[in-house]
């Protein structure tokens, strides 16, 4: 297991001057990557997250702007400014728990932020993109878009239903120059990520490290946490000019963890 963080560099040439983008769950982590990422390649970047400072730290890295919302709040996603070129459809959240004692308000919650919101942008970005013959939609499932884990019902179903927005519009849009792909990765070192090992840690009485080795990495053949910056690059690949033919995608970045 490597313990300290990977050093990812941008390896991949991709000119997106002109171009506009939108980036949520943008103020930290996996999103926070992209948006800095999609930033260096020349886009104007709108970061979205329910942190508005969050967002506007981000938006400053990258010279963009910032919009702080709820994305479960269907009024506030369909006020966006959705005329753009990239859609990175990256906000999410988890609650664990047994089918029978999750609350069922949760489970909309999560819905309502992990499908919903991205139905809403995407659809209200699509005229957009049709009307200039290009667009990217890069959709950050998960490992759990393709693999199912005891007592995350909600997050599971809500990204089998993000697998399936996406190939739906991969269809539609092919004939307007648009793509739609899923990303799908193990766990990535986030803050999110970082609060469930301490939490985990704490119910077994084991160390951090045992965790993150014994647990989350049990199933992936690479005994490491994925990097921010390396959902990033491939976002960015989906976005260049050698990625134009891949659309209805769901690719995995999971040290193997489909391969069992």
């Amino acid at each position: 297991m490597t313990a300290e963080p990977v050093a990812v560099p941008h390896v991949v040439h991709v000119d997106l001057s002109g171009r506009g983008a939108l980036v949520t769950g943008g103020g930290s982590g996996i999103g926070r990557a992209c948006a800095l990422r999609l930033a260096a390649a020349g886009a104007a970047v709108l970061v979205v997250d329910r942190n508005v400072e969050a967002a506007k730290a981000v938006a400053a890295e990258a010279g963009g702007r910032a919009e702080g919302i709820d994305l479960a709040d269907p009024g506030a996603v369909d006020r966006l400014d959705a005329d753009v070129d990239i859609v990175v459809n990256n906000a999410g959240l988890q609650h664990v728990a047994p089918v029978q004692d999750f609350p069922t308000d949760r489970f909309a919650y999560i819905h309502r932020v992990m499908v919903e919101a991205p139905f809403r942008i995407i659809r209200r970005s699509l005229p957009h993109m049709y009307a200039h013959g290009w667009g990217r939609i890069v959709n950050i499932s998960s490992v759990h878009g393709l693999r199912a884990s005891p007592y995350k019902s909600a997050y599971v179903s809500a990204k089998h239903a993000l697998e399936g927005l996406s190939k739906v519009v991969a269809l539609e849009g092919a004939a307007h120059g648009v793509t739609a792909n899923c990303i799908n990765p193990a766990y990535v070192r986030t803050a999110l990520v970082e609060s469930q090992i301490a939490d985990q840690a704490a119910t077994h009485g084991i160390g951090e490290d045992e965790v993150v080795e014994k647990i989350m990495l049990a199933r992936a053949a690479i005994k490491r946490l994925i990097e921010p910056e390396e959902v990033a690059e491939l976002v960015a690949y989906l976005c260049a000019p050698p990625a134009a033919f891949i659309t209805g995608a769901s690719i995995a970045l999971d040290g193997g963890w489909t391969a069992n």
